[in-house]
């Protein structure tokens, strides 16, 4: 295999607006070490945007259906999602290792070094979904207990949450073999896989959750012969979770055949899979902070579930909704995020750290832009939003709260978004991991509860604990990035 990586020309490629845009959904052969930084902005901002939108919709689709079966449904959900954020946060530390270490191969042109990185990510992930997947499975109810469920919710969830942390693989790589075409530049491929897991998600949910009850749910008069000859089962809340298995295990299946048989940026041959300890061990250097980073964050979450928990089932479906439509609006933003990380690790990877941190800085001010204006239709539209999912007042209450009081932090978010990635991108993830732990455990937290209890804010105090908790990461964040130490990460 070649060591070097050709790109096109930069003069060859037509640049017009229309053959960018067309250029960003199929996939580009630029090399964005060199050219214009707008254009690598935009070309991999807007399949990454769009993949994360993907992937927000995966929660958006759940909670639309679930939702109709009452607020304990919704509760089962919430409480199992704040377990999967610890998966999240495996997935999404091991990407990290995998997008900083195979963009800086890349960057130095070294195409056979950012298969070896790509094939020694995909044995971690392995690794550790088998482990996750069996704690899962043994012990779901208990974990629902420890987090103040219900004995209705315990009995009902328990499967649901089975089903979700059992299948964790499908989660884990499909984070990691994205992460390793964004790494390449190729984030188109990572844009498709994860439309075709989510068209298979949006159309089993319903399907599997009220089975016949379908048409008495949504009001259509079917036919007689159709409601005999129905081949899906109605299985409630757990249908939610078998939906979300199915449609992310074949978008994984779909990033396999892209990254083995189809990838036009990074190929992984026979030679690539011999184990390599050096490797290994510089993987799990980056990828070991990054997954500490994001159980940090991610279990704040959970710590916050449980102050919500004393509020009961309507305070956790409304803080459940209103999450998951913040989600929605933040996950495209994460996307302009793994752009600016990109850029980071392929420029290191070429030497050029002020064309790193000038991508970054131009990334974090877009990114505001964005959030900015989705925070004025928050504000404005938080009822209404909400209201799409549920008509139960005391739901529809919290959940308006929820959108309306976090949405005033969104211009912060998108800076300390940019901002974390970039340390990330460099493969600085002790940085954020501090930030997060001291931000997020020793702040967040704590000022969730006094507000909530002490103050007397009840579930409005933890709403205003995130949003000024994640402003302040915001700042500190920008001080730290302008000291400019992440540009001397070796990787």
């Amino acid at each position: 295999m070649s060591n070097s990586i050709e790109t096109t020309s930069e003069k060859a490629l037509d640049n017009s607006f229309w053959s960018i845009l067309r250029e960003a959904f199929t996939g580009s052969q630029r090399d964005f070490t060199k050219g214009s930084i707008g254009l690598a902005i935009f070309l991999l901002a807007v399949p990454m945007i769009l993949e994360m939108s993907m992937e927000s919709v995966f929660a958006i689709v759940d909670i639309f259906f679930v939702a109709k079966l009452g607020a304990d449904a919704v509760a089962i959900v919430v409480l199992t999602e704040s377990m999967m954020a610890l998966v999240y946060a495996v997935a999404i530390g091991l990407s990290i290792g995998a997008t900083a270490t195979v963009a800086r191969r890349y960057g130095e042109k070294d195409l056979t070094g950012a298969a070896n990185a790509a094939v020694h990510s995909i044995y971690l992930g392995i690794i550790f979904s088998i482990l996750m997947g069996v704690v899962g499975v043994v012990f779901a109810a208990d974990i629902l207990v420890l987090l103040g469920a219900s004995e209705k919710v315990v009995a009902e969830g328990t499967a649901f949450m089975q089903i979700m942390l059992g299948s964790n693989a499908v989660i884990v790589f499909l984070f990691l073999l994205n992460a390793i075409f964004r790494g390449a530049g190729d984030a188109a491929i990572a844009m498709r896989v994860l439309i075709v897991a989510n068209l298979i998600n949006i159309v089993l949910d319903p399907l599997l959750i009220f089975g016949t009850d379908i048409f008495a749910v949504f009001h259509i008069n079917a036919p007689n012969w159709l409601i005999e000859n129905w081949i899906f089962p109605k299985m409630g809340v757990t249908g939610a979770a078998v939906a979300t298995a199915i449609g992310r295990g074949i978008g994984v299946l779909f990033a396999v055949w892209s990254l083995f048989g189809a990838n036009r940026r990074i190929a992984v041959r026979a030679e690539n899979w011999k184990i390599n300890t050096e490797i290994l061990r510089n993987l799990i250097k980056i990828a070991a902070p990054a997954v500490l980073q994001f159980t940090i964050a991610t279990a704040s979450w959970s710590a916050l579930v449980r102050v919500m928990s004393g509020f009961g089932s309507d305070a956790i479906a409304g803080y459940g909704i209103g999450l998951r439509v913040i989600i929605f609006a933040l996950l495209p933003a994460v996307g302009l995020s793994n752009a600016a990380a990109t850029l980071v690790g392929q420029n290191l990877g070429a030497n050029q750290p002020e064309r790193a941190a000038t991508s970054v800085w131009r990334a974090a001010i877009i990114n505001a832009g964005v959030l900015g204006a989705v925070s004025v239709i928050f504000l404005v539209f938080s009822k209404p939003i909400i209201g799409f999912f549920t008509d139960e007042p005391a739901v529809l209450a919290y959940g308006t709260d929820s959108l309306h009081i976090v949405a005033y932090g969104f211009v912060f978010y998108a800076f300390g978004m940019v901002y974390e990635a970039a340390f990330n991108g460099a493969g600085d993830t002790w940085t954020p991991t501090w930030l997060n732990f001291f931000v997020f455990w020793l702040f967040e937290i704590p000022l969730a509860y006094v507000l909530a209890y002490h103050f007397n804010f009840g579930p409005k105090g933890v709403f205003w604990a995130i949003t000024i908790s994640f402003s302040v990461l915001a700042i500190v964040s920008a001080l730290l990035f302008k000291r400019g130490k992440w540009k001397l990460k070796q990787v």
